[in-house]
């Protein structure tokens, strides 16, 4: 049994073992109510006769009907539509040096983790796939107390100051005349704010851009956009901003796949995540860090507290600190991800809070939120927020109190109970703020170092590869052409010019309005690490279909598929009904899916075998449309020799990407390189 079997098998037996444990402790006992009253019948309610009015005496279906009504609770404000994972992070190098956080004490320190990942615009019943910020919640489970770190797919937010964070929600979500669109900012409101709070531009110049739609969850990268600070034993603090890289590097659909997938498959990344993990591919992010120390806080062009810019990789460079692997579905959904409550106030001895604003803001928001959508207080007791380590407090009483405290004592400073629980000192672990000193007027007001609103979305700008331009301009043009009114839609053109001049005249073109007078900024510095053209590329985990029917090559097939899975390939065997195909020699493989019940679109690459069929027409229709769909998509297309009939091979011979073993002399490593390659961007598509 190869690796990645075994991994598989393992994984597929821990889930067995729960549900079976499950399934024991109520195997043979009876159903009850919820006060362990038995109950004879569990599917009729309690009439006046069998064709009477039901009666308010039946308490059983009352207490059924009402538990049902009320299993949901509120939506998330932001972040409704959502899924994750259980995982382990493990510590590479220990960072006592900076910071005194036990966690990161120890080189190969293990501790549990579970992340949630969400878009922000969307409902829970929207679609992965939007075009949207994206964000990442990590509670670790460390022995010190629950420690939450909240990411972004950006390293930069949309606002300056926690003031205005009411407003861009009330402005990017649906409409509230309408309650259009869904899941998509391309509406007037959003727009119109953009176009007049101009330090959202930066943060929409990253979600306008390939990172706005990224392919899955897997290849995330993620920002903790606020400025912390790490605190070691002897009271020194540093600046630190905090960077999750997926080991798989970073990669994005295209929109017109992102839109086609959407209607699709829906649940298309949670459904990735859980079977990439059902697979034992599991997902790894390295988390960095990037340290500046406090006598350097005015020494860059930037603030460092100004949560709308980023730190650059190349000027404050990111040390890999750890590693974060997700190994274990969720077992209910509800309970687990949909309970989960992250706080950036929960932090551990060595890890505190700068003066960015809108860190300072978020601080007392998460938890009266987490109060409104769960209901209590208590909701840090449930299994998925209650710490691994023992918790002790004077606080008692609040809806759904699951302790059952028996102590009279309940206040600080007594001597019924000896005075516990006590506090303790940092030298016995208790938590304590690390000295900052502050001055100046009470004020509402905003620094002047976050004045400079165009440099960095510049620098974005020229960091893009000229792909990702074209993206870039793209989205701005579907979502401002989607805008209304005519003056929102010129305002934005007036304000994207300040970023670049070109830009901001093709948009103006497509969208129909007023090229904009003046120039972008002059700056010209561009950084390599903002552009996912760098990212790492591999066939593991790729999705490679394969179209196929009866009669095929044997060996020639078998030897590919082989490899595939060696590589780490995710193989979907594709024909016209999920019957078995036998090879001319007798090899039967699989049918996964039909192509009724699968798309191109959710396919990385294609592997076309082809062979006999009973009806050849129907069947080449369908295979010449995962074929164009594949090459409009730049994306590799393998053809085996028992295909050489669908295709022109002399056509497609110099076509990028495209590898027939007609007429390759080593078929397998090309198909593998293509694969890997991913996206073939210098194919001519119409």
């Amino acid at each position: 049994m190869d690796k990645q079997s075994h991994k598989n098998q393992v994984n597929e037996n821990s889930k067995n073992e729960q549900l079976e444990q499950y399934r024991v402790t109520n195997a043979g006992n009876p159903m009850t109510t919820n006060q362990a009253i038995r109950m004879s019948n569990d599917e009729e309610t309690l009439k006046a006769g069998e064709r009477g009015p039901s009666l308010h005496e039946d308490v059983h279906y009352f207490e059924k009907i009402t538990h049902f009504v009320h299993e949901e609770i509120p939506e998330r404000k932001v972040h409704a539509r959502g899924y994750g994972a259980h995982g382990e992070f493990e510590c590479y190098e220990s960072m006592k040096k900076l910071t005194k956080a036990d966690f990161l004490q120890e080189p190969g320190k293990k501790t549990p983790v579970f992340v949630r990942f969400s878009t922000v615009q969307g409902s829970k019943g929207s679609k992965d796939t939007a075009r949207d910020l994206r964000c990442k919640g990590v509670k670790f489970y460390t022995e010190e107390g629950n420690y939450d770190l909240t990411t972004i797919a950006m390293p930069v937010l949309i606002n300056q100051d926690p003031m205005k964070f009411p407003d861009v929600i009330h402005a990017y979500q649906p409409e509230p005349r309408t309650g259009m669109p869904t899941a998509a900012g391309a509406h007037d409101n959003f727009w119109d704010y953009v176009a007049n709070n101009e330090e959202s531009l930066h943060m929409v110049m990253w979600i306008m851009s390939d990172r706005g739609i990224l392919k899955n969850y897997r290849s995330m990268e993620s920002w903790a956009i606020n400025t912390y600070l790490f605190v070691n034993e002897q009271g020194t603090a540093s600046f630190v901003r905090f960077v999750w890289k997926p080991v798989l590097g970073v990669h994005s659909l295209l929109q017109d796949e992102a839109q086609k997938i959407g209607g699709i498959d829906p649940d298309y990344h949670r459904r990735d995540l859980r079977e990439a993990i059902d697979r034992g591919a599991f997902p790894e992010y390295e988390l960095g860090v990037q340290i500046i120390p406090m006598e350097d806080e005015f020494k860059y062009d930037f603030d460092v507290l100004d949560p709308a810019k980023f730190w650059p990789e190349e000027l404050i460079p990111v040390q890999l600190i750890g590693k974060m692997t997700l190994n274990k579905n969720v077992d209910n959904e509800f309970a687990e991800l949909e309970q989960v409550a992250f706080n950036p106030a929960n932090v551990v001895p060595g890890i505190d809070f700068s003066n960015d604003p809108v860190l300072q803001g978020r601080l007392i928001v998460y938890q009266s939120a987490q109060y409104h959508r769960l209901g209590s207080a208590n909701f840090q007791d449930l299994p998925i927020n209650k710490p691994v380590c023992p918790f002790h407090n004077n606080q008692q009483k609040g809806y759904m109190r699951y302790q059952i405290d028996v102590d009279q004592v309940n206040y600080h400073n007594n001597s019924l109970a000896n005075n516990t629980p006590h506090p303790t000192t940092p030298d016995e672990g208790g938590y304590e703020h690390a000295p900052q000193k502050v001055s100046g007027h009470v004020t509402r007001g905003r620094s002047e170092t976050f004045n400079d609103v165009y440099s960095q979305p510049r620098i974005f700008w020229n960091s893009l590869s000229p792909v990702e331009q074209q993206h870039t301009i793209d989205a701005f043009s579907y979502q401002l052409g989607s805008v209304k009114s005519d003056s929102v839609r010129q305002q934005n053109v007036d304000v994207l010019v300040n970023i670049d001049k070109n830009l901001a005249n093709t948009v103006a073109d497509n969208i129909g309005v007023a090229r904009p007078d003046g120039t972008h900024v002059d700056v010209e510095t561009s950084y390599p690490s903002l552009s996912q053209a760098n990212a790492p590329k591999s066939v593991y985990t790729q999705k490679v279909g394969v179209i196929i029917a009866n009669d095929f090559e044997d060996k020639e097939v078998t030897n590919i598929l082989t490899t595939l899975e060696k590589e780490g390939a995710f193989i979907e065997v594709i024909s016209e009904t999920l019957q078995d195909v036998i090879g001319a020699d007798g090899t039967v493989i699989n049918v996964d899916k039909t192509f009724m019940t699968t798309s191109p679109y959710i396919l990385d690459s294609l592997y076309v075998v082809g062979g006999t069929v009973q009806n050849e027409t129907k069947f080449n229709y369908h295979v010449n449309h995962f074929i164009k769909v594949a090459f409009d998509h730049y994306k590799p297309i393998g053809f085996a020799t028992t295909a050489k009939m669908l295709i022109d091979a002399n056509a497609m011979e110099s076509v990028p990407g495209v590898i027939s073993a007609t007429n390759s002399t080593n078929f397998t490593t090309d198909f593998l390189t293509a694969i890997a390659e991913q996206r073939f961007w210098d194919r001519k598509v119409y």
